[in-house]
């Protein structure tokens, strides 16, 4: 039995996610004139690669990964970072834009605006009215430079209901103020991803996170805080593990949502999450190790705790892997609603080398 490290905060109410995040066009009023000619090129070139124009990538841009929580009012939250190459920025920060596009009929990307036609009563130019640009979500937001670095994580946020989108994510130099500057550098990427129903009201988890460290908050974040740092939940920040693979040094630390769990009399679930690791060789796998079962239920959560006053169910464990030979592993996580009767389970992949 491996000895783990509970990784649950005390209750935690996150019915705000994704509540903070303000959308570019209602914070436009507040950017000054640079900055809105800045936000107007990027959404030119995600208007440009959702036309299917060829897109730049000369600032090494990459999606690294992304989350998937329940939120507020039928949507859900998603996190998800990005990664650019800062050596090939020049200045002290780049712009970043992104869009997301719902992939159904009802919410196709709206249409160019109509060409300039001839008004029939006094032969002026006349222009349509202006077309609704109807997405279902866009933000911007300005990122300094990380100077020195080959890499950086940029993450951020959008909330949306279930289903199927394109993400369209523009980074951009800003412009220089130095005469004659070269044109800004600038990339874009197209992202599909596939939001979950959390909102059925069938047992259910967020995507599993594996963090590559855990840190308490001393303080709640502003809304500008919690924009730029969207995997700060409730009392603590994760800082996602982008690379799976783990030297014998390191702890495996997951973090886990549980949605939707039946409940007794006093609006306490009574679930139990078991961690098994199994390890793989030769196409094949056989069981390794576990950790004790994790009880969440009335004896063992805080007396507050209370799902219909919008508590969520979490759990977590850091298990160190010095125990790990090296190689291939996949961890189960096995949740099991013992009031409705049923399992579900989550499995992560992820590899242990020497160092």
């Amino acid at each position: 039995m491996i000895r783990g490290r509970d990784v649950i905060a005390a209750v935690a109410v996150l019915a705000f996610l994704g509540s903070s995040a303000l959308l570019a066009q209602k914070k436009d009023e507040k950017r000054d004139d640079t900055q809105k000619k800045e936000i107007q090129a990027a959404v030119k070139l995600a208007d440009d690669a959702a036309a299917g124009l060829s897109a730049p990538n000369d600032l090494g841009l990459a999606w690294a990964h992304e989350d998937y929580m329940k939120a507020a009012s039928n949507k859900n939250y998603v996190p998800f970072s990005i990664t650019i190459d800062p050596t090939k920025v020049m200045g002290a920060n780049v712009a970043i834009y992104w869009r997301v596009v719902s992939k159904s009929a009802d919410g196709a990307p709206a249409p160019a605006a109509p060409a300039a036609k001839k008004d029939a009563k006094d032969g002026k130019d006349a222009k349509d009215a202006p077309v609704k640009r109807d997405f279902a979500y866009e933000d911007v937001s300005f990122v300094p430079v990380t100077p020195g670095a080959t890499m950086q994580r940029i993450s951020r946020s959008f909330t949306v209901p279930t289903g199927n989108y394109d993400v369209f994510v523009v980074a951009k130099e800003t412009t220089s103020t130095q005469k004659n500057p070269p044109a800004p550098k600038a990339s874009v990427l197209k992202q599909t991803v596939t939001v979950p129903d959390f909102w059925n009201g069938e047992l259910n988890t967020s995507t599993v996170i594996m963090a590559q460290r855990i840190d308490p908050l001393p303080t709640p974040l502003t809304p500008q805080q919690q924009a730029e740092r969207p995997y700060a939940l409730g009392q603590m920040e994760i800082v996602p593990a982008l690379d799976l693979k783990f030297s014998k040094k390191d702890e495996l630390s997951t973090f886990m949502l549980i949605y939707n769990p039946k409940t007794d009399s006093g609006n306490k679930p009574d679930v139990s999450v078991e961690y098994n690791f199994y390890v793989k060789s030769g196409g094949t796998e056989k069981f390794f190790n576990k950790t004790n079962p994790q009880n969440l239920n009335g004896q063992t959560l805080p007396p507050q705790f209370d799902v219909n006053a919008g508590h969520q169910l979490q759990t977590g464990q850091a298990v160190p892997l010095a125990s790990f030979p090296e190689g291939d592993y996949r961890l189960e996580i096995k949740v099991t609603d013992k009031i409705a009767n049923k399992t579900i389970a989550r499995d992560v992949n992820f590899t242990v080398t020497a160092s």
